[in-house]
């Protein structure tokens, strides 16, 4: 993920010393690197809890991004909600002050998360004095304060006073803070360039997101074998079916962190285009399109589809909204699976922000697709079940088959899962295919045992061609 540092800020400069905050001009945009640190390793996943490890697990798990986003030139770095070994990350002087700036040497500021020295305390803001010298104290040299601003003001103000927290912690996070400004020019262009208004959401910025979905997309089922697969489907089927609750929602394929903070549903609140649209707007104009979100058996057993394209997946969350000790899909997910696999050829698209439970369901799927969240460009996703590009993605982490499995970690001795990390199944794209096929005089690739086959007759029919000229 550091490798999205660059694109932010812009490359640092061959002359530049590494490590240091860069932001190459006004089309650029300061880097932030968060949580710090071990926020993805809290027991059983929950937001703000306890991450428990001694000193090496987190170093050598939890510590490496932070260190490759130094070096990358990241401006600044947020501190986590979290807990290491039950002490607060936004009160832990060792590694915000010692360890990031020390060790690590960065000199970029430090940001506390939203609210975070309030959540210090339990309850939250139960003691903001203390809270507010333990933070600053920890080395967080910007804070995020929504709300009570006055009272940050007031108590900081108070404790520098009387010499609670020293002039020279201030002047270290005021001199870190100028620091990343002067590096963006911000004092020389303090205002924002409207010119590159028409660029959000532009053509341009849209096909770019559209390639990010289709090779993003992983491929866990297509088949039962390599000699039988069902993707890419046929864009000239004379009927096929769209199902399942993620299939034409705009909001439910942005997930959390979108337009709004734990998402929305419906296609009323951004521009896009949903899987079902995707879907519609591929295949050819013969073909007939049935959407139901959640038909029953006997309707689609009546309606003599070629195939089946059911999306299904998690609800949009974010932070705490996320906390789920099922890790299940959204009902009727299920009863949309087994009633419309169970009848017809089937592709399942998941639509979710992790893996989810899927195995209950495996062997009643035909083809199955992980397609995360792919936003407001659902054509990403048809470009490769229809074959006009192959799929190429790998798991980003191991999926389950149950959750009684977690925690489980590639090369963990109970390692024993759905589908292992960096699994994917590749394919290539039509247009791939009919080259190939062309150049070899046939209409599809061969399978090896086709190969092996024509081989055979190639040199038993040359045989007999040179036994029949000797006689």
């Amino acid at each position: 993920m550091t490798e999205i540092i660059p694109g932010l800020q812009g490359e640092i400069p061959s002359n530049s010393r590494k490590g240091v905050p860069y932001v190459g001009g006004k089309k650029k945009v300061a880097a932030c690197a968060k949580h710090f640190v071990g926020d993805g390793g809290t027991t059983k996943g929950i937001n703000e809890n306890n991450t428990v490890t001694d000193r090496h697990g987190l170093l050598s798990i939890h510590m490496p991004a932070y260190s490759d986003a130094i070096i990358k030139g990241v401006s600044t770095v947020m501190v986590s909600y979290s807990s290491w070994n039950g002490v607060k990350m936004h009160a832990n002087h060792e590694l915000v002050t010692n360890f990031l700036k020390g060790t690590l040497k960065f000199k970029g500021f430090v940001i506390s998360d939203w609210e975070g020295v309030d959540r210090i305390t339990s309850p939250p803001h139960s003691n903001y004095t203390y809270s507010v010298q333990a933070a600053i104290q920890a080395g967080i040299d910007m804070v995020m304060v929504p709300f009570n601003y006055t009272d940050f003001i007031d108590d900081l103000t108070y404790l520098v006073k009387n010499n609670f927290i020293p002039m020279d912690r201030i002047d270290d996070a005021v001199a870190r803070i100028l620091l990343v400004k002067f590096t963006m020019g911000i004092f020389e262009n303090p205002l924002a360039d409207f010119s590159l208004v028409n660029e959000l959401g532009s053509q341009a910025h849209r096909d770019l997101a559209r390639e990010a979905v289709r090779k993003s997309l992983v491929l866990l089922k297509n088949g039962e074998n390599k000699t039988n697969p069902i993707l890419p489907l046929s864009k000239k089927a004379p009927k096929i079916l769209v199902s399942g609750t993620h299939a034409d929602n705009l909001g439910y394929q942005c997930g959390g962190w979108t337009i709004e903070w734990e998402g929305f549903s419906g296609n009323n609140y951004t521009r896009g285009t949903t899987i079902l649209g995707a879907v519609t707007s591929t295949v050819d104009p013969s073909t007939e399109v049935v959407y139901r979100e959640n038909p029953d058996s006997d309707f689609v057993k009546s309606n003599n589809f070629a195939y089946a394209i059911v999306v299904v997946g998690e609800l949009p969350y974010s932070e705490t909204l996320g906390d789920s000790m099922t890790l299940t899909m959204v009902d009727p997910g299920p009863s949309i699976i087994k009633n419309v696999c169970e009848a017809v050829k089937c592709v399942v698209v998941v639509i979710s922000g992790r893996p989810i439970v899927i195995e209950p369901y495996l062997s009643s799927i035909h083809a199955l697709v992980a397609a995360w969240l792919p936003g407001t460009e659902g054509q990403g996703v048809t470009d490769v079940l229809y074959g006009d590009y192959g799929f190429s993605g790998k798991l980003p982490r191991t999926w389950f088959r149950s959750v009684d499995q977690l925690p489980m970690n590639f090369q963990d001795s109970h390692y024993d899962p759905l589908f292992p990390f960096e699994f994917g199944v590749t394919t290539e794209s039509v247009k791939e295919l009919v080259s190939w096929s062309t150049s070899a005089g046939v209409h599809a690739k061969p399978s090896t045992l086709t190969i092996i086959v024509s081989v055979i007759i190639t040199l038993y029919l040359t045989a007999s061609n040179n036994w029949l000229k000797q006689k």
